[in-house]
């Protein structure tokens, strides 16, 4: 069902989504499927819970956090049951689910919580007649729009900056993993939250995706997926009513490799910052760059580590690659893989189809890659490492910024000098050093040019969900 005003709702046109286990290639069940109907629906209820005077508007902040704390609590007291939903029409592995999604989601939801009655403005010294203060206010309906890789994680990512500061919202889950979606909606209500807080619409891009970006009472849209898709919804957003837009995109991010660093720490970080989720991460260390003296080394150890992978069930404990999401996504990866093939790159292991039915691909590590190769430029969003070589400072920094993504970077070097140098000159909105995807709920994330705009998490995100308000008072200068 959809989940409008605390309720569960029948789509207006009676549209139902299949959703796939992509592991099996079974139905697992099907959903409602949101229309532009249902999409008004939602905004209607998330507008009249924004009205001045509603519950929600007229809650004390810290009742408003003790409603994402209390969200929280149930959502570890439903771990369980959310990762398996992950690991079922996600392909996630439960286990990866379990310790890695679920705890951030949780995390992420009692940090806002944290948040809710500490979001405030400050007096400004004018002219002495006049007495100005700042107010930071919600910013109103949040439309926001979420991806099929994380989808329990990126739900919290999305509503609880926006609660925390006293917006309503209508989130979309992506149409292939609508589950944990509706699962949470199911835990919404049971913490309290107003009607109409919180309205979940499953539907597909084109009709309940486009209904939210073009919609004239939503005041904001969120989005998380693909910078084509971010370029429409920032169109949408200036052929309506110029809402604001925070979008996070792809990458397609350098994880630099000096000879200096601890080399088997180095292959094991790449190597998970790459294969991690099965490589659908906007985060994957995708152009690892090596310098020449470790080079061939590098590449052997972590050829060894790929072949070491096991695939199989993502419910099966000792599995640790699950399928890719769909036969789309699936086909447009191995397209890139005999890409690599045909223009010239080495394919050391991999490259192929596993097992059947399913949709695996097998890790896949390519050397000898170089920057003009479609594997080196396009964000492939799949089990595939592209290893190059490089000889000097200026030349792997002048190489790691070719590019139009600027998301996430890595950098992996015992001499502070160079990691400091490195790490000021890379344009990206992330840079790790001597480590990769060290993640919390207090650090900002978001990238530099077609990886997005704006922030998600740590405070910068409530700059996204809030307006600032000037309020200049002229005070009476009368003599007692």
């Amino acid at each position: 069902f959809l989940f409008i005003n605390n309720e569960w709702h029948e789509s207006c046109r009676g549209g139902k989504i299949p959703v796939y286990n992509p592991a099996t290639g079974k139905l697992l069940c099907e959903v409602e499927e949101a229309d532009n109907e249902d999409v008004d629906k939602a905004v209607r209820s998330a507008r009249a819970a924004f009205e001045m005077g509603s519950l929600w508007r007229s809650m004390d902040a810290s009742d408003r956090g003790q409603l994402l704390t209390r969200l929280a609590d149930l959502v570890e007291r439903d771990r369980l049951l959310l990762a398996t939903l992950e690991a079922l029409d996600s392909g996630k592995v439960f286990l990866m689910a379990y310790f890695v999604d679920l705890m951030a989601t949780i995390k992420t939801l009692r940090y806002y919580g944290g948040w809710a009655d500490k979001i405030h403005g400050k007096t400004i010294p004018v002219d002495g007649e006049y007495f100005t203060y700042t107010r930071h206010e919600p910013i109103g309906v949040c439309g926001q729009i979420i991806p099929w890789n994380f989808p329990v994680m990126m739900f919290a990512w999305k509503i609880a900056p926006a609660l925390c500061c006293g917006n309503t919202v209508v989130i979309k889950p992506a149409e292939q993993t609508p589950l944990s979606a509706l699962h949470m909606a199911a835990l919404i209500k049971e913490a309290g939250f107003p009607p109409g807080v919180v309205n979940v619409v499953p539907g597909y891009g084109q009709t309940a995706g486009c209904a939210i970006s073009h919609h004239m009472d939503i005041d904001k849209v969120a989005f998380t997926g693909s910078t084509a898709v971010g370029k429409l919804i920032q169109k949408a957003a200036g052929d309506s009513n110029l809402k604001r837009v925070t979008l996070e995109l792809g990458g397609k991010n350098p994880n630099i490799v000096f000879a200096d660093c601890d080399l088997e720490y180095a292959v094991e970080q790449a190597h998970s910052g790459l294969f991690f989720n099965q490589g659908q991460c906007c985060l994957a260390g995708s152009r690892v760059f090596v310098e020449e003296p470790i080079y061939k080394e590098f590449v052997r150890r972590s050829v060894e580590k790929a072949k070491s992978k096991v695939l199989g069930n993502p419910l099966l404990p000792g599995v640790d690659q699950g399928p890719q999401i769909d036969q789309k996504q699936f086909d447009k990866i191995m397209e890139l893989i005999e890409s690599g093939k045909r223009e010239g790159a080495t394919l050391e292991c991999g490259g192929a189809v596993w097992g059947h039915p399913g949709l695996f691909i097998q890790p896949t590590v390519f050397s000898n890659v170089t920057d003009d190769m479609r594997i080196a430029k396009e964000e492939i969003f799949g089990p595939v490492q592209q290893i190059m070589c490089f000889r000097s400072v200026h030349e792997v920094i002048q190489r790691a910024n070719t590019t139009h993504y600027g998301l996430a970077a890595g950098v992996f070097t015992s001499d502070i000098d160079k990691a400091l140098t490195v790490s000021s000159a890379l344009q990206a909105g992330m840079v790790w050093v001597n480590c990769y995807n060290a993640m919390s709920a207090q650090c900002p994330f978001g990238g530099f040019k077609m990886s997005g705009n704006g922030r998600e998490l740590g405070e910068y995100a409530l700059q996204e969900y809030t307006e600032v308000k000037a309020v200049t008072i002229k005070i009476s200068q009368k003599n007692s």
